[in-house]
């Protein structure tokens, strides 16, 4: 890394830190994130770009070279995931190609993978639950693994003895599974450390170091499915806060551990169950809220920054999360008005966001220019604003509308 590199990830991180603590900056720093735009940026399909780690690492490189961003998100961590997704036989997403068509999107399978009678047995012991119960529902490499035994009741002789389990057919498969899957895993790690090493040496600021999720999400998506996690509120409401507050410190070693071994400071949190539409204020402050904020001041006494997706609108819950420490996390908010938060959440939170997917997709370049400017003046002037799409970079925007934002960006930001 040159002088003029290190000079320009100096200017470009200093502004984002101070748009983060609340400051005005040199200008309004942008943020460019999308997950599968590189594909319509280089006139290829989803499926191409998300198996072709060259072509997506090249499409990425010029890119972020052309739009000039503050902060950009690499193609290796929401784009190139088909290989690794492929190898693990993963059950939880449809993705192009697999399950979609070639220039498809990702398809979440909203399905049950926790029965209702297991939530005890998640919070008992949630290592052994999630190794030999929910990794073989969910990842077809770990198929096998539900012949381990309880492990903690061997001891002594009977460990010893007890390492038959390991050479069970199943078991013996699943674990070769993983070891393959692990590899690819690995390559695409490789692939990821290479292009932000790249990138940090031409001076761009890594967008996150890590990704990490809200407790209740993690139960409601990833375990019970909308209509269980939705029934629970009534039949088993303890079940839900216990499983909750048993997933914070795994969420956060997890969290802490990766953006710590990265460049950057900042753990993107897409939020899923926290909008308006899900559920009363009421159960948003019983049920979901408080174990979010445990891992929010988990990261930030960390030394770390996150930055929570707010998806859809969440316009009634903007008092609530306003429960933080001023200057130290970024509100990324999808739909939700920008003036009405930045009533609530000035002297707060940072804002980030949030030009609209439909205008990036069916508006004229002129239309975005606009709405860029409008921002700008009216939410980022003093500064605790970073722009961005309302969801980053939708996947099927015009590259010229693209360009049109950042453009916009840079010429009124200042």
């Amino acid at each position: 890394m040159g002088a003029d590199d290190k000079n320009l990830i100096g200017q470009r991180l200093q502004r984002v830190l101070d748009a983060v603590a609340l400051k005005r900056p040199d200008r309004v720093p942008v943020a460019f994130h999308t997950m599968l735009w590189y594909a319509k940026y280089g006139g290829i399909s989803y499926r191409e770009v998300m198996y072709d780690y060259d072509k997506a690492a090249a499409l990425g490189r010029r890119a972020i070279l052309e739009l000039d961003p503050d902060i950009y998100s690499p193609p290796q961590q929401f784009t190139t995931l088909g290989r690794v997704l492929e190898a693990a036989r993963f059950k939880q997403l449809q993705w192009p190609g697999h399950g979609v068509g070639d220039n498809q999107p990702y398809q979440y399978l909203d399905r049950e993978y926790m029965k209702p009678e297991e939530y005890d047995d998640y919070l008992f012991d949630p290592t052994g639950f999630w190794l030999t119960t929910y990794m073989p529902r969910v990842l077809g490499a770990a198929e096998g693994l539900e012949s381990l035994p309880a492990l903690p009741g061997y001891f002594y002789m009977r460990l010893v003895m007890g390492t038959r389990a390991f050479a069970h057919p199943k078991v013996v498969q699943a674990f070769a599974n993983l070891r393959a899957a692990g590899e690819v895993a690995n390559g695409l790690v490789a692939a990821l450390n290479e292009f932000t090493r790249e990138m940090d040496g031409r001076g761009y600021v890594l967008g996150q170091g890590a990704v990490s999720i809200a407790p209740f999400d993690l139960v409601g998506d990833y375990l019970r499915g909308a209509r269980g996690i939705l029934t629970d509120l009534y039949r088993r409401p303890g079940k839900v806060l216990a499983a909750c507050e048993k997933a914070i410190p795994f969420i956060l070693k997890a969290a802490i551990s990766t953006c710590k071994a990265s460049s950057s400071r900042f753990v993107f949190i897409p939020t899923h169950w926290a909008p308006d539409s899900f559920m009363s204020v009421d159960k948003f402050r019983t049920f979901w809220w408080p174990s979010f904020r445990k891992v929010l001041m988990g990261l930030i006494e960390a030394d770390l920054v996150p930055v929570p997706l707010w998806e859809a609108d969440c316009t009634s819950r903007l008092e609530t999360i306003a429960d933080v420490p001023p200057g130290k996390a970024v509100y990324w908010f999808e739909r939700t008005d920008l003036a009405r938060a930045q009533s609530v959440l000035k002297g707060i939170t940072c804002l980030r966001g949030n030009l609209s997917p439909s205008l990036l997709n069916t508006g004229t370049p002129e239309q975005v220019d606009a709405a860029v400017r409008g921002l700008i003046e009216n939410i980022g002037r003093d500064g605790g604003f970073i722009l961005d799409g309302a969801f980053g970079i939708p996947d099927e925007a015009p590259v010229e509308n693209v360009r049109a934002m950042f453009k916009a960006a840079r010429k009124y930001g200042g």
